[in-house]
Formats: C-alpha cells, sequence, structure tokens
C-alpha cells in the first residue's frame, strides 16, 4: 500500500513538474467532477444506459474533443505566443463552471452563465501559475465523488426485492366482473375529513356534494403510507411496504421507484392476466425521467421523447385530451386508467427562509379549488363516454399544509394537525353496482388494490393478508436517523423507529 502511495505520489510530482501541457487530463478533471456530482445527486432519475451514454459523451468525450480543436488550433495558427498559457485554465475553469451549472441549477439563467464565464476568467489570470495543482484538486474531487457513487451502485445492483413478494397467491385472482376502472391520482389532495380541520381550514362542502350526487362514496381518514409521490406509488402498487428499503441519510429516494410503478408490478400483473388493457396518463413525465421499462399497455408519454436532463417537470401534458381519446379508442376491452393529475400539489419545496407558511396554504386552496372544477369535468366526460365505469379518486399523500416547506416534514414533529397534514388523502370511488360490503377496510393505499381485487373476483380470502394501515417517514433532525412510524393502524399518532 505504501510503495502504491508512494508511486501515486511521484506521479503526481511529474506532472505537475513536466513541460508537458495535458489538454486531455485537463478537459478530464473539468467534466468528471460535475458527471460524478450530477449521478450522486438524482441517481434514481439518470441510471438507465443510454442515460449513461449520454453524459460520458457531454461530460467527459465532449470536452476533450473542444480542447484538442481549440488548443491545438490556437497553438498551430499562433505557435510560440506567450498567451497560449492561458487557454488550458481559461477551457477549464469555463467548462467545469458550466458543468457544474448544469449539474445543479441548469442553463436557464443568463445571468447565472454570465457570472461563471466571468469567474473562470478572473481564476485564469490568478491561478494560472498552480492550474496543474488545481487540475489535480479536480481529480481528487472526482475520486471521492466515485467512491460514493461506487456505494451507490452496490446497493442499485444488490437491491433485494422480497418485499415485492405477496403472502398469498393473489397474482392469480380472476375477476368475476371487469368494469372500466379510472383512477384519477390527484397529487397531494387532502381528505375531506381534514379539509374543515386545522391547519387547512377550508370548506369544501360544495364539491363533496357533488360527488355525493354523482353516487361517489367519500372513504374519511383515508391516509398515506408514505410521504412521497413515489415511495406512496411504489407501495400502492405492490400491495406491499418497503420501509423505504434500508435508507441512506443522503440518498432521497426509494431504489427503483419509478421500475416498480410503471414496469411490471403485481397490479398491472394481476390485470394483465384478466385481459385488461392498461393506460398511463401522465400530466408530467416524473415516473418515467431514467426511461424504465414500460409494463403498460399504451401511455400519452414515450421515454424517448424525454431530453436527458430533464427532471420530470418540463413539460405539462393536456391530460383530459389524452384520457378522452384513449377512451374512444378502446372500446373493446377492459380497461384500467391510471391518471396522474399534479394539482393542487403541496407546498413549496423551497428551502428559502422568506417562505411565508400563510400564503403557502392560500395556494394551495387556490389549487385545490381549480382541481375540484377540473375534476368535474373529467367526471362528465367519463360517464358521458362510460355508463358503467368504475371511477376512484384518490391522492398520493397529503398538502403538507401548516409546514413552511415540505423540507421540515423530516424533522421530528409532535403537532398532531401537522402530521396529518403529511398523510391525510383524499379517496372517493363511484362504485358500478354497490360498494363491497368490507369498504370500511379502505384506509390506506398499500391495501386498496387488494381489497378492490377481492371486491371484483368475490374472493374474500384476499382480505386475510391486508398489510398495516401504517404511515411512515424517514426523520434526518430532532432523533437518529431512520424510518419512523407516525400513523398506527388505529389512525393514532405515534413515534416508533422501524425495525
Amino acid at each position: 500500500m505504501i510503495k502504491l502511495l508512494t508511486k501515486l505520489r511521484n506521479k503526481v510530482i511529474n506532472f505537475v513538474n513536466s513541460s508537458k501541457e495535458g489538454v486531455v487530463i485537463s478537459a478530464i478533471a473539468a467534466g468528471l467532477y460535475p458527471f460524478l456530482f450530477y449521478y450522486n445527486s438524482n441517481f434514481n432519475q439518470v441510471n438507465s444506459w443510454s442515460q449513461f451514454l449520454f453524459f460520458i459523451v457531454v461530460f467527459v468525450l465532449l470536452p476533450i474533443f473542444v480542447f484538442l480543436v481549440v488548443y491545438k488550433s490556437l497553438k498551430y495558427f499562433f505557435k510560440e505566443n506567450k498567451n497560449l498559457k492561458f487557454v488550458l485554465p481559461l477551457l477549464n475553469f469555463c467548462c467545469f463552471g458550466i458543468l457544474m451549472l448544469v449539474s445543479t441549477y441548469g442553463l436557464r439563467s443568463r445571468k447565472l452563465i454570465a457570472f461563471v464565464l466571468f469567474l473562470s476568467l478572473v481564476l485564469t489570470f490568478l491561478v494560472v501559475k498552480h492550474f496543474k495543482k488545481i487540475v489535480i484538486l479536480q481529480l481528487l474531487m472526482s475520486f471521492l465523488a466515485l467512491s460514493i457513487l461506487v456505494t451507490t451502485l452496490y446497493k442499485f445492483i444488490f437491491y433485494s426485492d422480497e418485499w415485492l413478494q405477496q403472502p398469498d397467491n393473489i397474482e392469480q385472482v380472476v375477476f368475476k366482473e371487469k368494469p372500466n376502472i379510472y383512477m384519477i391520482q390527484v397529487d397531494g389532495y387532502a381528505n375531506f375529513s381534514e379539509l374543515n380541520l386545522p391547519p387547512y381550514n377550508f370548506d369544501n362542502s360544495h364539491f363533496e356534494a357533488y360527488l355525493k350526487e354523482k353516487e361517489f362514496k367519500l372513504y374519511s381518514g383515508y391516509r398515506s403510507n408514505y410521504f412521497s409521490t413515489l415511495s406512496s406509488n411504489a407501495s400502492l402498487f405492490t400491495m406491499s411496504h418497503h420501509y423505504y428499503s434500508n435508507p441512506n441519510i443522503a440518498f432521497g429516494e426509494l431504489f427503483k421507484a419509478r421500475e416498480i410503478i410503471v414496469g411490471n408490478n403485481p397490479v398491472l400483473s394481476i390485470l394483465n392476466k384478466n385481459n385488461y388493457k392498461t393506460h398511463l396518463i401522465l400530466e408530467r413525465p416524473y415516473f418515467l425521467v431514467n426511461r424504465p421499462k414500460m409494463a403498460y399497455d399504451i401511455s400519452n408519454v414515450v421515454s424517448s421523447e424525454l431530453p436527458y436532463l430533464d427532471r420530470g417537470f418540463k413539460t405539462k401534458r393536456d391530460v383530459k385530451s389524452a384520457l378522452f381519446s384513449m377512451i374512444s379508442k378502446s372500446k373493446d376491452s377492459a380497461n384500467f386508467y391510471f391518471v396522474q393529475k399534479l394539482s393542487p400539489s403541496h407546498v413549496t419545496n423551497s428551502s428559502s427562509n422568506s417562505v411565508d407558511k400563510d400564503n403557502q396554504r392560500v395556494l394551495y386552496l387556490d389549487r385545490l379549488k381549480e382541481t375540484n372544477i377540473w375534476l368535474k369535468e373529467v367526471i362528465e366526460k367519463i360517464e358521458y363516454k362510460d355508463k358503467n365505469a368504475l371511477i376512484v379518486i384518490s391522492a398520493d399523500h397529503g398538502g403538507f399544509v401548516g409546514f413552511q416547506t415540505t423540507l421540515h416534514s423530516t424533522i421530528k414533529q409532535t403537532d398532531d394537525a401537522l402530521i396529518r397534514s403529511i398523510f391525510t388523502s383524499t379517496l372517493a370511488i363511484k362504485w358500478v353496482n354497490n360498494a363491497p360490503d368490507f369498504d370500511s377496510k379502505f384506509k390506506s393505499p398499500v391495501n386498496f388494490f387488494r381489497i378492490l381485487f377481492s371486491h371484483l373476483s368475490n374472493d374474500h380470502k384476499y382480505l386475510d393478508n391486508l398489510k398495516a394501515d401504517k404511515s411512515f417517514i424517514k426523520i434526518d433532525q430532532g432523533a437518529p436517523f431512520g424510518v419512523y412510524e407516525y400513523i398506527n393502524e388505529k389512525g393514532e399518532v405515534v413515534f416508533e423507529k422501524n425495525k
């Protein structure tokens, strides 16, 4: 080990003292750390092979090409010009700065781009004599970032999917009834039973009356099992608890959540075996940014259409027109439609201390009113086109109203109303005939499809393996980092670390 370190030290010293320009190594140093930083920060969004190749080209190969062409060209035309010593440092700093900007804020701000270029010019003149030491520092940063990525890759490759396994033969369930199922997921829509209570304090009775008039049954007290869209939907479509799968304090998302949600999960497998045609209709392609293998038959978004630097929120699709078009084209089969409407959403994700939580509540409620109008239009159209539709209106989590920002939800809370605000989720169902006599079991998403499939198959044995209707969250402040149970099966607020 000592010999290896000594050899490495000698190579570093030789590089710093060498008269060679080091064009290629300067280019690699400029792009490698931003590349690894982006992967470490967004791994679950960029873990496809096509994205990996794209980032290698943009962050590594393209800088090498640009550095070689620019430097060699200038050297050819100007030969012994003394100012050539500034070329590589300027290229390196500009490239490093722009790629770091791409990895964090994107290239939307001209002012930030101008600032990066100006700072690169200043640094070039200040540290030109020590440029090779800067290159070594960049490579050292890259090595440290690579060690983090290797750890993440190891967890990703050896990720255990045992939690996906069902405790019975529900994946062989046979439906006796096959209505078209419309599952409309309105992001962050709090349950009707909570909206009129603090911290929401909102009278939604007009819309509730509309739903009842349309023969929807409203399920009070329904709440999510997890606090984010990905973690909640992963549990919904697997009918199982994942408990965030041994989370890391530096890694926010559940591994392979997108692959589970749109891929060959137990719910889609059951629907396919019962000859359902499955439709995925997204307002924004958040579920598809890492190009997961699609198990849905039809989608209004194709992964190949997405920009490689897209994090899922740049483009907005017309959900209503996509849904109505699919309904018109799918009259000869039983159909399942999963419709995601990213409204009313939740309070901001911003980390700024200037955010006003009271203003966030007002904005949320304004969006909720707009969502009510949108839902009415969709319901009316579905009823017009499909007289025997089973329509589900549900949410993935609460609106986080009462919090200054969603980021504060990972700080241990003692206010019951705030904790419920995280998880409270609407659920309203228009049954084809009558609601099943066991529909009081609808408490949380983890059991939603198991209960629904028991009803459609007229087989109650699948109710024997319902999961615990508990709500979990990751806490990283106010208590030792870990996954904690926040609401128990009785609906009581607790704080118990998950084992």
